[in-house]
């Protein structure tokens, strides 16, 4: 076999080293292109001058102009009680709710318990909201009364008045109209009554 015929020793360690460059390279380009998209998208290294920039800059630094407000005229609502566990079946009883704090009016006079329901008709077993104001009657503790037979009977729940007003549900098994009234066994004030439809 003649000299020219051998393949060369070095030709394999040759195309290993090409091979171990390529990938380099391709792997060196990768980096370099990710760096340069991450710079762009972070911004570092923009100009001062970049007009992109400063306008990103101002719109996310804006501040709107101070502006007086009006005082408010109502009693405001903030309840800070405890939501807890429906109860199952046929219990009845009242459960304080959370809710934001909100302006109401009130067109009664003082000392008058003014009761209105959030909805006039609800399914079985569903909550029956409830809310009022009670000019004067701050820190008051209101005893709900249903109409049964004929007279006003004790319902096994109450709420307490908190600036002047009051929010809570209740829940009843029993369908059909039902109407309701608030009472301070105090002062023996009593509120308009409410309807509503249970089933």
């Amino acid at each position: 076999m003649s000299d020219q015929q051998q393949p060369p020793a070095e030709r394999p360690v040759l195309n290993g080293l090409v091979a171990l460059i390529a990938v380099g390279l391709g792997v060196g380009l990768i980096l370099g292109v990710v760096a340069l998209v991450g710079t762009k998208v972070l911004g570092i290294g923009a100009d001062d001058g970049d007009a992109a920039g400063e306008s990103t800059v101002r719109q996310s630094m804006y501040l709107p102009t101070p502006v007086e407000t009006d005082e408010a005229t109502g009693p405001l609502v903030t309840l800070h009680t405890e939501d807890t566990d429906e109860p199952t079946g046929d219990a009845e009883t009242a459960v304080p709710e959370d809710e934001p704090t909100t302006e109401l009016t009130s067109e009664s006079a003082a000392g008058q318990i003014s009761l209105q329901a959030l909805a006039t008709s609800v399914a079985s077993g569903e909550r029956i909201y409830f809310s009022g104001v009670y000019p004067g009657g701050e820190g008051a503790i209101l005893w709900v009364q249903r109409f049964e037979n004929g007279d006003w009977a004790d319902f096994p729940a109450s709420v307490g008045v908190t600036n002047g007003t009051f929010s809570s549900y209740i829940f009843t098994g029993v369908s059909g109209v039902n109407r309701f009234r608030v009472v301070d066994r105090d002062s023996g004030t009593t509120s308009n009554e409410i309807s509503v439809t249970v089933g």
